[in-house]
């Protein structure tokens, strides 16, 4: 059986606890799909703009996305592309059964 770190482990279950919030989560979504503005998310994802402002705040304290001034404008980005890569295909391989399943009905 293979063996691994317990720190890791810790720290593996810190960020999945960070994207168990669905607004989080879709906010780590649409960024893996392109950078946005606090106002483009919050539109998206349906929240109010301070809302999402510390959603943004925190995934930025954990270091998975970054932020940069164009112009006025703070522009959020994915600052760990393996961490887009893991959320994209964990929403993909989710969605594939379900389409799947609604084509057969």
């Amino acid at each position: 059986m293979p063996q691994v770190d317990p720190g890791l482990v810790q720290e593996a279950a810190g960020l999945f606890g960070l994207l168990a919030s669905t607004t989080r989560l879709h906010i780590v979504w649409l960024l893996a799909h392109g950078e946005q503005d606090v106002g483009a998310l919050a539109e998206a994802v349906g929240g109010a703009l301070p809302a999402v402002s510390q959603h943004l705040a925190k995934l930025k304290l954990a270091g998975l996305v970054a932020a940069r001034r164009e112009g006025r404008r703070q522009v959020y980005l994915i600052a760990d592309p393996r961490v887009a890569d893991a959320v994209r295909y964990l929403v993909s391989s989710i969605a594939a059964p379900a389409a799947a399943g609604r084509r057969r009905a």
